[in-house]
């Protein structure tokens, strides 16, 4: 009979797997980045909404949690379709090895958005991410279109995390994610209205808008049910068990995981050149360093609540 601790930490690397099959799923869908990002947080959020109904979570917040959380909402949805941007104008394996950089942009942004100072390692981190970014840059100059959307994907990405890490001590993450689900929705709907308002249906709520194959409905309630509602659920339900440190450096093999299965299910498409794997492996060991160096620190200090975990 496996521990507990150890079936939730196998559950995390499925989570994780989960997370990296997502990517697989932008390039398979064969829409836009817009209208698969507005599908997939509509259903989400239904999905999300089931299960607190069935829990029977509280829906009520103040009119500034809701402002921070309609705010989170926009965010996550520009990460989302940076991120499929980038799929689709470039390769799975090109969008997360820069998504690798999120952890990069958080430890920056991190001292400004909490007021503290800027650690010498995170500096030494921060010029090593960059010199993998310029590998990339030099050897993979076609997609640079690519690169740059999924640099903003992570920029994004680091963003909302920063912003989640406050609120989600203080309130209920299912909540947390209903709200910012819909919110996405919401933005993304008027931008679709204004767009058919102004006479661009092509780009706008369009017939076809509504008409998708039957394939990539499969694959969109998939990836909001699967990839979405119930990852998500579940990385809150390990992190009960684990500490947030082993979450962290687990979370670091989601590109790995999502780039093997980009290989093995479209073959050559994300074949790379040695180069690029150069730079990705030092952004990837660089962000694994930057956990290992934090969570160092940490021990040293003495015993807080804030660095207690439950």
């Amino acid at each position: 009979m496996l521990s507990a601790k150890l079936q939730n930490y196998l559950h995390l690397h499925f989570i994780i797997f989960v997370w990296g099959f997502t990517a697989i799923l932008g390039e398979l869908i064969s829409i836009e980045a817009i209208p698969l990002v507005w599908y997939r947080m509509l259903l989400a959020s239904g999905f999300v909404y089931l299960y607190i109904k069935i829990k029977r979570i509280s829906l009520r917040v103040s009119r500034k949690l809701f402002l921070i959380l309609f705010l989170s909402g926009i965010i996550i949805a520009l990460h989302w379709i940076t991120f499929f941007a980038a799929i689709k104008v470039s390769n799975v394996s090109i969008t997360l090895a820069m998504l690798s950089t999120g952890a990069f942009f958080t430890s920056i942004l991190e001292p400004i958005f909490y007021k503290r100072k800027l650690i010498w390692y995170e500096v030494l981190f921060g010029i090593l991410v960059i010199f993998g970014l310029y590998i990339i840059f030099n050897v993979e100059g076609e997609y640079i279109v690519g690169i740059v959307y999924a640099l903003c994907s992570a920029f994004l990405s680091s963003i909302f995390s920063l912003i989640n890490g406050k609120i989600a001590q203080q309130y209920n993450s299912s909540m947390i994610s209903f709200y910012e689900l819909l919110s996405g929705v919401v933005i993304i709907t008027i931008y679709l209205m204004g767009l058919t308002l102004f006479g661009k249906e092509s780009e706008g709520f369009a017939i076809s808008f509504f008409q998708l194959s039957v394939s990539d409905w499969m694959y969109m309630l998939l990836l909001a049910s699967v990839c979405t509602a119930y990852a998500f659920i579940g990385s809150v339900q390990v992190m009960k068990y684990l500490s947030p440190y082993t979450v962290m450096l687990t979370i670091n093999l989601e590109p790995v995981y999502g780039i093997a299965l980009a290989f093995l299910i479209f073959g050559d498409s994300e074949k790379m050149s040695p180069q690029f794997y150069y730079g990705a492996v030092l952004i990837f060991c660089t962000v694994i360093l930057n956990g290992i160096f934090k969570n160092a620190k940490k021990r040293k200090r003495p015993p807080t609540l804030g660095n207690i975990t439950k």
